[in-house]
């Protein structure tokens, strides 16, 4: 048990380790102003190139806008379950601690969110209603991928149904990998933004289920 404890800790390091190394990279490596407003990007040939590929599809950023109402639904109902066993266990110490770990995890994700809005590592490949957003890592990358696999593993704990619980699986693995790839190919994120995305988000995710298992 101590092992795995320690393969999760190590893993999640990484993760966190790939991604600050993978920001500094973008903040130095072929940096140049072929953002709108001039507005400089890191690793501009790749990017430059992947965009001009993709194009943009405005359609898909607004689907997957409108779909990211999804997560915070989860977050929502994560914390109302919370409440109702504060109220029901008469005790706030009594809550599932695995809900309490889930809680500084999405404060932590939070976080990470408001640190890239106020230190801009690169602006979106286009502006959203004429304004110049920045874009690193993809937010709704982070969102999705942070939010729908603790998700999973909450409610793989809470659901016995065998059916119900593959069910649950392949329809928030789908959810999850539509989310991305839609994001990647609307053209309104680099792709340096969304592999930033995936980086951090797997080693949160990975910490999270460390910190889970120091009580198992």
């Amino acid at each position: 048990m101590k092992r795995e404890l320690n393969k999760k800790f190590f893993i999640a390091l990484c993760f966190i380790i790939v991604f600050v190394l993978w920001t500094m990279a973008v903040c130095f490596i072929d940096v140049k102003p072929i953002g709108p407003q001039t507005s400089n990007v890191g690793f501009a040939e790749l990017n430059g190139y992947f965009h001009r590929l993709t194009g943009v599809n405005i359609s898909l950023y607004v689907i997957t806008d409108w779909l990211s109402i999804i997560p915070i639904c989860f977050v929502v109902g994560f914390a109302l379950l919370g409440l109702i066993q504060w109220i029901k266990r008469r005790s706030l110490s009594r809550v599932d601690y695995s809900l309490f770990a889930l809680g500084g995890f999405y404060i932590v994700v939070m976080a990470v969110f408001v640190l890239f809005e106020v230190m801009v590592v690169n602006y979106r490949p286009i502006l959203i209603e004429g304004v110049l957003e920045a874009s690193y890592p993809s937010s709704t990358t982070m969102l999705v991928m942070c939010i729908m696999p603790t998700s999973l593993m909450q409610l793989n704990e809470r659901i016995n149904n065998k059916i119900l619980k593959n069910c649950v699986l392949w329809s928030i693995i789908f959810f999850t990998a539509f989310m991305v790839l839609a994001r990647l190919f609307s053209g309104v994120h680099w792709l340096t933004d969304i592999i930033g995305g995936v980086l951090v988000s797997a080693g949160l995710v990975t910490f999270y289920c460390f910190v889970v298992n120091l009580k198992k």
